[in-house]
């Protein structure tokens, strides 16, 4: 619970830049192969798709029930994402139809689950 009170201090615009900044080290790091993906869950799911917005060089991301970005955004994605809702979770869900249009205009490769009878933090086990 006071994770969740802290996720609110944040600075998005903060957020997204070192999360940017991350991925250009990743994807100089002398052992890595230059590819870099991210995943994220929830708060996360939604950072991963800012990030992808944000990071030309981001390769991959995998979103779990994450907010979507702004559909004029979308344009700017060139990772490959793999989507996962709960079907359930009206409140995160209510962007999903707008993502996904926005996305097969702008040609990203993706793939959207939603899984039915399933509530927000499914893959949660605690």
């Amino acid at each position: 619970d006071k994770v969740r009170e802290l996720f609110a201090t944040l600075d998005p615009a903060q957020v997204a830049a070192n999360a940017v900044a991350t991925v250009t080290f990743l994807k100089g790091y002398k052992d890595g192969n230059g590819k870099v993906g991210a995943v994220g869950f929830c708060w996360g799911g939604g950072a991963v798709n800012t990030l992808a917005v944000n990071s030309p060089d981001l390769s991959a991301g995998v979103a779990y029930y994450g907010m979507q970005p702004k559909p004029d955004d979308v344009p700017k994605i060139k990772a490959a994402l793999l989507l996962h809702y709960a079907g359930l979770d009206a409140r995160t869900n209510a962007g999903i139809d707008a993502f996904k249009k926005a996305l097969d205009a702008a040609h990203v490769e993706y793939a959207v689950y939603v899984y039915e009878g399933a509530n927000h933090a499914f893959n949660n086990d605690t």
